[in-house]
């Protein structure tokens, strides 16, 4: 299983971190190792002072496909969950600063938790989806499905160009404005919708 991350796909994002808007999607990668499940705790790492939350909706790959056309995007995914892209933001200021690679700032052990999955066929339209992050009870962020510059299908079909998709591969599609630190002792919950999906603790 490999995570693929789209950045800077929320124009407001886009803006609050002084990035330049994007042609094309933005693409990193995590490691498995990565992934936090379960609503397992987050450690916070001794390696930063300044780790982000950013919250984002996550595609789950339902079969394997490569250079698959934006028309038919849709049969490799049949669920959605939420997801916490955690970026250690003073490592990934360093390096870009150096013109370097960022792998560290994001893909680094826990910095995906991931919540369980709700098949696409709960959802009225995709292009139409609310989620949000709380952090002891105080929202975060707030993001709609509307907003994205790039939508799922166009995701999976560019992806697809470059990378072999597999079953259980897991799409994190980009976060809303709103990003910011987290500390140890904070409380964090994430919802699509009304629905409470992910509830874990910084430790």
């Amino acid at each position: 299983m490999k995570i693929l991350a789209i950045g800077r796909n929320y124009a407001e994002h886009i803006a609050e971190l002084n990035n330049e808007r994007p042609d094309e999607p933005v693409i990193f990668t995590k490691p498995d190792t990565a992934v936090l499940k379960n609503n397992q705790p987050f450690y916070y790492p001794d390696f930063s002072q300044d780790v982000h939350h950013e919250v984002e909706l996550v595609l789950r790959i339902c079969k394997e496909g490569k250079n698959i056309q934006e028309k038919f995007a849709h049969k490799y995914y049949d669920e959605i969950g939420i997801g916490i892209d955690f970026t250690a933001r003073d490592l990934q200021q360093k390096a870009k600063e150096k013109g370097l690679p960022w792998a560290i700032a994001k893909g680094f052990n826990g910095s995906a938790p991931v919540s369980k999955f709700l098949p696409i066929s709960n959802f009225e339209n995709l292009s139409d989806i609310n989620f949000s992050l709380k952090i002891d009870g105080e929202t975060k962020q707030q993001g709609n499905t509307s907003l994205m510059l790039f939508s799922f299908d166009y995701m999976i079909s560019y992806l697809s160009k470059f990378f072999t998709l597999k079953k259980g591969d897991l799409i994190f599609t980009g976060t809303p404005k709103g990003v910011g630190p987290v500390h140890i002792g904070n409380k964090i919950e994430a919802y699509i919708e009304d629905e409470k999906l992910l509830e874990f603790e910084v430790k």
